[in-house]
């Protein structure tokens, strides 16, 4: 059995959910997974190492309507993947909104409740 040492829970994110960059104003990458506390991204555009961003992506609520989530984060690792030009990259969330935060809590808390 393994367990999670994570301190925050994590959801994987089941569809594409683009990530843009809201400072240049271009899309850099994809979800991969996402706590209350940061999140795995599919970076498709070029990063630099223990930068600061400015992102946002959107979450599907229970009703499937999307809400854009902002979120001021700083790079804390970046990694080549398979793909040509793309690279796993992992985030810490400096600051985000207390709605947008609860938001993130209720989307992670659904992949955890019974069907």
């Amino acid at each position: 059995m393994i367990t999670e040492a994570r301190r925050a829970p994590r959801r994987q994110a089941a569809e594409m959910v683009p990530v843009h960059d809201f400072i240049a104003d271009a899309p850099i990458g994809r979800l991969g997974n996402l706590s209350e506390t940061g999140m795995l991204m599919l970076a498709s555009a070029p990063l630099v190492e223990d930068a600061l961003y400015q992102l946002s992506f959107a979450l599907p609520d229970r009703h499937g309507q999307p809400t854009e989530i902002k979120v001021g984060v700083h790079l804390l690792w970046a990694e080549s993947a398979h793909g040509a030009g793309q690279a796993w990259a992992g985030f810490r969330f400096l600051t985000i909104s207390d709605e947008h935060r609860q938001r993130l809590r209720e989307w992670v808390g659904e992949a955890h409740m019974p069907a």
